[in-house]
């Protein structure tokens, strides 16, 4: 069986070999299928879906392929391409015989044939063989006249009743050209109208779009721009945090009564909490600006896929309404027009975009808020950072100078307790001068006592001379006794002196330690704010 090019398309099933730029290319030669490829007709079948997989013996006493009972169902379906209606039927290919000169020979007869073909007999060669014969056939194949004018005014009004159909078949296929022509004209325009507008609307929503997705690309720029801000100034708060807890470290050193709890260490605590307070504050506000420019650039992806979904659209419907009866490219694609590919309406279309770009006002309304809180806290968190580094240097300084107070207190004591030792202690000496100078006179006064005491007989009175020499005597020994007595105080005077000295000069040591502490270790990290683009908010 020999198969053409139109066989297939007639058919109207798809095959990969009959694509467009297969068959404008010619890269698929039909005429070059080999006849190895025509008599296989069991891989035949296999490759065109159409055909059965019974073979070629199925068919009726009428020599016409059987039908097959299921509709054709394609075995890959094509999203534009529906299942089609067609019944399949049986192919069933003819046997092929070579083309010789036997074939055209009158008498011949094919070998499978069980009875002989008839033969008449001819006129011009069959007269000299039996001319009776001859004759007799020759009458007996013969019309008479009647039968042939009957014939001819047959045949004449046949031709007449042929005419007259064709024409009205031919005024009514012309009414028709015309009807079909101007309906197809009439389609064709309303539907190049609907395109048109159709790109009106996606150039419209395209140009919102566009405009939306440059202000949030802007609004997002603002924000970022917030985030970094928001890190300085979150690491701007940690030299203050560290410079404050150096100041309690420093202060820790303080000795003995010095180490006070005063307002300078409840100043550097405040400062200490508040800066925490504020990087916890700061933090957070960097999550919300993190999580913020996260939704925006959803929402600028959102944005930006439609766009692109619009441009592209846009371009498939301007090439369809320049589209015209005498463009290049155009072609037949069956059952596309029962293919519904569409996931949306008009109305859900527009509501998409609508909705986009309603989302994407929202967060650039929420990014704009939230830049104001912003700057509003770090404006607060600036003056609260400032206040409490003012406060605890003011209290540095206050303390400083209750401390110099102190100390010049401190060394006018122990000036004053220094002379005053020196005072006692030549006092001290002058009580054992004092103690030293009645050793003669007491040894005076007994010695005249003990040779007294050498008189012999009524000598020894007890006369006025001896009564005022014991009483010297008492006297001179009271007197060393309250000496003594004096001497022992102003001893104990003088070691108190020397402790309440060694206090004073521990008590200054301590003090002056506080004061370097205070004024040169603290004040002196203190003396520079160390944050320098906070205070500008």
């Amino acid at each position: 069986m020999k198969w053409q090019a139109t066989s297939f398309l007639e058919n109207r099933i798809f095959d990969c070999r009959l694509v467009k730029d297969n068959l404008i290319n010619n890269r698929w030669n039909i005429s070059s299928l080999t006849t190895h490829q025509r008599c296989n007709y069991r891989a035949f079948q296999e490759t065109y879906p159409w055909s059965s997989t019974s073979g070629p013996d199925q068919r009726n006493e009428s020599g016409v392929p059987q039908k097959i009972g299921s509709y054709y169902q394609t075995p890959r379906p094509h999203p534009w391409r529906p299942t089609m209606g067609y019944e399949t039927i049986e192919l069933a290919p003819i046997a092929e015989h070579p083309l010789t000169n036997q074939l055209v020979h009158p008498n011949y007869t094919p070998p499978s044939l069980t009875s002989e073909p008839l033969s008449f007999p001819n006129l011009v060669t069959g007269y000299e063989k039996n001319p009776q014969h001859a004759a007799r056939s020759a009458l007996y194949t013969r019309y008479t006249p009647s039968e042939w004018i009957n014939s001819c005014i047959t045949t004449y009004a046949d031709a007449d009743v042929n005419r007259h159909q064709s024409e009205r078949l031919r005024s009514e296929a012309l009414r028709i050209m015309r009807e079909t022509d101007e309906k197809t004209s009439q389609g064709q325009r309303e539907a190049g109208r609907r395109i048109g507008e159709r790109i009106t609307d996606v150039t419209f929503w395209r140009n919102e779009l566009n405009t939306e997705l440059e202000k949030l690309i802007a609004e997002s720029a603002i924000l970022a721009e917030c985030k970094r801000s928001v890190q300085k100034a979150l690491e701007d708060t940690e030299p203050p945090l560290n410079v404050a807890q150096e100041c309690l470290y420093h202060r820790e050193g303080r000795m003995s009564i010095e180490k006070v709890h005063d307002h300078v260490e409840k100043s550097l605590l405040v400062e200490i909490d508040n800066l925490r307070n504020s990087q916890e504050k700061l933090k957070a506000l960097h999550d919300k600006i993190c999580k913020q420019l996260s939704d925006c650039r959803a929402a600028q992806f959102a944005l930006e896929d439609d766009i692109a979904h619009k441009e592209s659209t846009l371009g498939i419907d301007t090439v369809c309404h320049q589209l015209s009866n005498s463009s290049r490219g155009i072609n037949y694609y069956g059952g596309i027009e029962k293919y519904d590919p569409t996931v949306s309406t008009a109305e859900t279309w527009s509501s998409a975009s609508s909705h986009r770009i309603n989302r994407s006002q929202m967060e650039r309304g929420k990014s704009s808020q939230l830049r104001s809180d912003a700057e509003a806290m770090m404006n607060a968190v600036a003056t609260a950072v400032w206040d409490c580094w003012s406060n605890s240097n003011n209290s540095l300084n206050k303390r400083a100078s209750e401390m110099m107070e102190a100390k010049n207190r401190v060394q006018l004591h122990l000036h004053k307790t220094q002379q005053e030792i020196f005072d006692i202690e030549k006092n001290i000496e002058l009580l054992r001068k004092a103690v030293q100078d009645k050793s003669n006179p007491l040894k005076v006064a007994q010695t005249r006592l003990e040779a007294r005491s050498h008189r012999n007989g009524l000598e020894m009175c007890k006369d006025m001379a001896h009564v005022r020499l014991v009483q010297e005597v008492c006297d001179i020994q009271d007197s060393v006794t309250t000496l003594h007595r004096k001497l022992q105080e102003a001893e104990t005077q003088h070691q108190q002196l020397l402790k309440t000295r060694a206090n004073l000069e521990n008590d200054l040591k301590n003090k002056t330690n506080a004061l370097f502490i205070d004024r040169e270790k603290c004040m002196g990290i203190r003396r520079s704010f160390p944050v320098h683009n906070l205070i500008k908010y």
